[in-house]
């Protein structure tokens, strides 16, 4: 009778043994897939991916520039944070990209800073005719105490501004006919970027200024819509605008720098060492872009030749008048900027505030 008692109370125990081992592999079961959520949950928080948009195509120094930087990225944040660079306009055009920005949808771009006058008024100095005489003086204003204030101006935009690439001189286009003096000018269709100082500085010359994004330009060369453009040899090789134009003046009449700007909402959703990492990063590429913008200028001008266009340079005589035309349109957009503006610019340039 106890024999069988025993038996009973040790089958008994067994059973309940075998019960607890699933029981017990269920809680490690448990334990493991919510640490692998935890995991996976921390890694997805670290890991980033940055989409930056410009209107150049592939082989433009301000690709290559972009390309440089998010390689920096990706390697200074161990690849938690990846760049991608959508060129040629893919994400659409430069006011597009600005939407999104500012709605948080879209995280970078790199753009013309004079297209942000639409923004805040005083960026349409960096569409002044004749504002810079070389690329040295640029590098100064855009790097210095000016350059900075100028982009913290775009917080309250929603915009934060990492850096200045280099688009370069621009230089005129047309299909028409080759252009040795000012007059020459006078009544061409040229397609200019779409703000007032642009359309205005195309009329004081004469000439019927039409604003385009730039997507849509070579669709508006080839069917003729407007019979010319203006931008840097760079672009117009990069775009094959040969192709659609055939006369090139060498007119270096407008300096564009072009702001890498992020989101201010994707910004403050940083830490600080993302912060100061990826401007850190932007800085350093921004080096390396100008460098090779610069480096390219010639190749590209060479390249224009090859594909048949015929490049002009205006007279001492022409360029003094194109200059003179061009003047009151830069006094009148220096009126109307902030004075604050005007005199930090001026002390930039070493000019006299009182000119």
């Amino acid at each position: 009778m106890a024999k069988t008692h025993r038996a009973r109370l040790s089958a008994r125990h067994i059973h309940s043994h075998a019960e607890e081992i699933p029981v017990k592999y269920a809680f490690v079961r448990l334990g493991l897939a919510a640490l692998l959520a935890i995991m996976a949950t921390v890694a997805s928080a670290q890991e980033k991916t940055l989409r930056i948009a410009t209107q150049n195509p592939r082989g433009h120094p301000i690709v290559l520039g972009l390309e440089r930087f998010a390689e920096l990225v990706e390697a200074r944040s161990r690849g938690r944070v990846k760049v991608m660079v959508f060129p040629g306009g893919t994400l659409g055009s430069d006011e597009v990209s600005i939407a999104a920005l500012q709605a948080g949808t879209l995280e970078m771009a790199s753009l013309n800073s004079g297209i942000l006058a639409n923004q805040v008024k005083a960026f349409a100095v960096f569409d002044l005719p004749l504002l810079f005489s070389g690329d040295a003086k640029a590098d100064s204003l855009l790097d210095g105490p000016f350059g900075r204030s100028m982009h913290e101006s775009l917080h309250e935009k929603g915009l934060v501004g990492l850096a200045y690439y280099e688009l370069g001189f621009r230089q005129i286009t047309n299909s028409l006919r080759p252009i040795h003096t000012v007059a020459d000018l006078q009544g061409l269709k040229l397609r200019v970027i779409p703000t007032p100082l642009n359309i205005d500085w195309v009329r004081a010359l004469g000439a019927q200024a039409v604003p385009i994004p730039f997507p849509d330009v070579y669709a508006a060369l080839e069917t003729k819509a407007v019979d010319g453009q203006d931008n840097p040899v760079t672009v117009i090789d990069a775009n094959r605008f040969d192709r659609v134009q055939k006369y090139l003046l060498l007119s270096r009449h407008q300096y564009n720098p072009q702001s890498v700007l992020i989101s201010k909402k994707v910004w403050d959703g940083l830490d600080a060492a993302q912060r100061s990492m990826l401007a850190d990063a932007a800085r350093e590429s921004a080096a390396f872009q100008r460098g090779r913008a610069r480096s390219m200028e010639g190749a590209a001008l060479e390249s224009l030749r090859k594909h048949g266009m015929v490049v002009t340079r205006l007279p001492d005589g022409e360029a003094r008048k194109m200059a003179d035309l061009l003047r009151p349109v830069t006094d009148r957009y220096l009126k109307a900027l902030p004075p604050g503006v005007v005199a930090e610019l001026k002390r930039a340039r070493g000019v006299s505030a009182g000119q």
